[in-house]
């Protein structure tokens, strides 16, 4: 069984006005468009895991949360190892560690 692995990745603007997505060709041929808000919501962080799994009351009135008001966007991405990246966001968000296989999940 061969792994993919990233050959490439790069910042791809989607449309006029919105933050970049991440294009990530891999070595099988494949590419995958990843958008911030996508990256954002799998965060695989344990706080995160656990935000998601947690059961959330309806508002009465639905209201932005401060982070929704802006857009939100992918402010950098460092090698961990040769097996993950880590994601830094807009928002200050930085903990979760995105393995390739996971990456990959994501397309």
């Amino acid at each position: 069984m061969t792994i993919s692995v990233p050959i490439r990745i790069t910042r791809r603007e989607t449309e006029p006005g919105r933050p970049a997505a991440i294009e990530i060709a891999w070595s099988d041929g494949a590419t995958a468009v990843y958008s911030p808000r996508l990256l954002r919501d799998a965060c695989p962080c344990a706080t995160c895991r656990e935000q998601r799994g947690a059961a959330q009351p309806k508002p009465l009135l639905p209201v932005l949360a401060p982070q929704e008001t802006v857009p939100l966007a992918v402010t950098g991405m460092t090698p961990v190892g040769q097996y993950a990246y880590s994601i830094d966001f807009s928002d200050g968000h930085s903990s979760g560690i995105y393995t390739l296989d996971y990456l990959r999940e994501l397309a």
